[in-house]
């Protein structure tokens, strides 16, 4: 039997890549308003309030950071996964999945174009 190494065409390839372009813009925009939201959380007018209110507001201003710290790292983990997947793209092997070898569904890829694993393989986990 030969083995047939199976791929996208060019033309999917290149609706891929334009999808997942546009995913990484709108992931970074994101990003940097994350990274403004914690950044910028110090200063949040309590000065005139009373301190048990400011000692509250300051514990909830914790929490707040520490969820858009949380936030902000998924994120750049998806703009990593969907830069590798446009590496993917360029080396041919985008769309493969890396435990059946088979082509990951279209849809699938179009809602979820970093991912490696076909829903067979994903449901095995």
């Amino acid at each position: 039997m030969i083995n047939v190494r199976v791929k996208y065409s060019e033309q999917d390839l290149q609706e891929f890549k334009e999808i997942i372009d546009k995913k990484i813009a709108r992931a970074q925009e994101d990003l940097t308003l994350l990274k403004a939201a914690y950044k910028n959380d110090a200063d949040n007018g309590t000065d005139d309030t009373s301190p048990s209110f400011k000692s509250f507001d300051e514990g909830s201003e914790v929490m707040n950071k520490e969820a858009n710290v949380q936030l902000a790292i998924r994120q750049e983990k998806f703009i990593r996964d969907l830069k590798n997947a446009l590496l993917r793209i360029e080396n041919k092997t985008y769309g493969v999945c890396r435990v059946t070898n088979k082509l990951i569904q279209k849809e699938r890829l179009r809602i979820v174009p970093h991912a490696t694993l076909s829903i067979e393989a994903k449901r095995k986990q």
